[in-house]
């Protein structure tokens, strides 16, 4: 393939092309007629996970030509070049090392002369040190009474990992300490912000402002408030309000010299890196909610569950490597079957969040249409990702699934053991009976979208208003249970899809310049709301909406 050659015209993506053709009228229960080991060609184990592609449609034949692909992709390079920290983030040209956030003390890893783990290590320390501080009701207000309520003010991956994980591992908060309740502000708008502060007690109020460039207008504007809050109930003097900034705040940002014009105090800083993305960032400092939820040795226990997915990844052979697998049923899907939806489905509460998390993990690092040559990509990348948890969507858009005319990718997710920790037997013994429920309509409804009326015992004629089509494809990922470490398999897995994505798309996963636009077109508009200058210049429905909002606050 030359350097201008898009990955469409190599001979693997046209053999594809070919074999979809063949393969696009082929039903999935036909499939599973044709063989009794799809089961055990498709599905595979790593890491506390396992990962069921049986329910995809392909053949055997069909997964051996994509994984030509891959290596012609340069796949294997690729993994190779992102874990030894090579500049894989073309554009910005710099590395992405959040693997580097999960590595062990003891690894080292020489990054353009500098091994980068004795750093990653110190802020864990630093971290594990403010924990504790929380833990034992020794960081105390201006006034001194113990902190009760952290505050993270965050947006994008300064806000949903955290966001997901403390949610998700709700159940291994710690016992026998001094109790701190973790909370969660992003939207601009104040509204998540103002509710807290009509709830909480500003002496007992401490805040997080997670940012890496520490410029974030969203962030920012949250954490202006929470000042001036502060301020109004505990300063008196000069004196005071150098206290509350040092009792009250906690900066994490990669921009230290940011923290500082802001005022926040050097010992309540934590940094991070420019090689570390936002939304791969949950690892290092900005979990640090995450840490104050559940504890700093759950906390290692996701580091080191994401670390184990990261070994898979470098050393499994590609047709048993988890993340590499995942992404190619996401290829055929999304550039030979032509099905560019794609909907996660947690069946298990405590991933409420999982959805959410992942639209911005996929959509922000693969929504391009951009080669790292510069030119149009000619073939589709991310498809649109949407979801919520898998019992609650079927009473909402799992019609769309089963009757629409929309071809959709699902994948469902689910612990395959709940509820051990719970201490009285009879209310155990219930709980599991609600999650053998769970996991029963979590597998009927893949049965049903692969089926169609098959899966339905014959009941006579039918009307077409209850036909069902089936031949809706799915993935089935089922951990051995959800802890800090399979969670942390779970995310690291779906980050190296996207990677593995990325590099057959010959896209960069790693920036967000749509992102970047959008914050400096909105610095640009919102100069002119407020100085009324300027609104002649912008487009006719800009003006009409800008002078509509003037003349509403004429009227106050």
């Amino acid at each position: 393939m030359t350097e201008t050659a898009t990955i469409d015209q190599h001979p693997a993506w046209k053999a594809l092309l070919d074999h979809a053709e063949a393969m696009r009228d082929v039903h999935l229960k036909d499939l599973f007629h044709e063989s009794d080991q799809r089961y055990p060609d498709f599905s595979r184990r790593a890491a506390g996970l396992m990962l069921d592609l049986s329910k995809q449609r392909w053949r055997r034949e069909t997964l051996d030509k994509l994984l030509a692909l891959a290596r012609v992709a340069g796949v294997p390079k690729g993994i190779e070049r992102l874990l030894a920290g090579e500049r894989v983030n073309l554009s910005e040209d710099r590395p992405a090392l959040h693997t580097a956030l999960r590595l062990p003390a003891d690894a080292h890893l020489n990054v353009e002369g500098e091994d980068v783990v004795p750093g990653v290590h110190r802020t864990l320390k630093r971290m594990a040190a403010m924990v504790d501080k929380f833990h034992a009701g020794q960081w105390r207000g201006a006034t001194g009474k113990a902190v009760t309520d952290v505050v993270n003010l965050g947006v994008g991956g300064s806000d949903l990992g955290p966001l997901m994980v403390t949610h998700a591992l709700a159940d291994y908060r710690p016992r026998d300490i001094h109790p701190v309740e973790v909370h969660f502000a992003s939207t601009m708008d104040g509204s998540q912000l103002a509710d807290y502060l009509t709830r909480f007690n500003p002496e007992t109020t401490l805040f997080v402002l997670s940012s890496k460039s520490f410029t974030t207008i969203d962030t920012l504007s949250n954490a202006r408030t929470a000042q001036d809050w502060l301020m109004g109930h505990l300063v008196n003097g000069r004196g005071d309000r150098d206290l509350v900034m040092r009792q009250h705040f906690i900066g994490v940002s990669a921009s230290p010299e940011k923290m500082s014009e802001w005022g926040i105090s050097d010992a309540n800083q934590l940094e991070f890196w420019e090689w570390v993305g936002g939304r791969y960032s949950l690892w290092g400092a900005i979990g640090l909610p995450i840490a104050v939820a559940v504890g700093m040795d759950n906390f290692r226990e996701l580091l080191a569950g994401a670390h184990e997915m990261d070994r898979h990844f470098a050393n499994a052979a590609l047709e048993d490597n988890l993340p590499v697998l995942l992404a190619l049923a996401g290829i055929w899907n999304v550039n030979f079957l032509d099905i560019r939806a794609h909907s996660i489905l947690p069946y298990e509460g405590r991933l409420e969040f999982f959805a959410s998390y992942l639209e911005q993990l996929e959509m922000e690092s693969n929504g391009k249409s951009t080669t790292n040559s510069g030119q149009t990509t000619p073939y589709s990348t991310c498809p649109v990702l949407w979801g919520q948890l898998g019992p609650n969507a079927q009473h909402a858009f799992y019609q769309l699934l089963h009757q629409g005319t929309q071809p959709v990718e699902c994948d469902f997710i689910a612990p395959m053991r709940r509820y051990d920790r719970i201490e009285d037997d009879a209310t155990r013994a219930l709980l599991k009976e609600q999650h053998r429920l769970t996991l029963a309509n979590c597998f009927a409804q893949s049965r049903v979208l692969m089926l169609g009326d098959e899966a339905i015992e014959d009941d006579g004629p039918r009307p077409n208003h209850k036909h069902y089509r089936g031949n809706q494809p799915s993935t089935t990922l089922l951990l051995d249970r959800l802890t800090p470490s399979t969670l942390g398999s779970l995310v690291a897995l779906y980050e190296h899809k996207v990677f593995v994505q990325a590099t057959i798309w010959d896209i960069n996963p790693f920036d967000q310049w749509g992102v970047e636009l959008g914050k400096k077109i909105a610095t640009q508009t919102e100069r002119v709301l407020a100085s009324h200058e300027g609104v002649e210049a912008l487009d006719e429905s800009s003006r009409h909406l800008i002078e509509a909002v003037w003349r509403a606050e004429e009227q106050r």
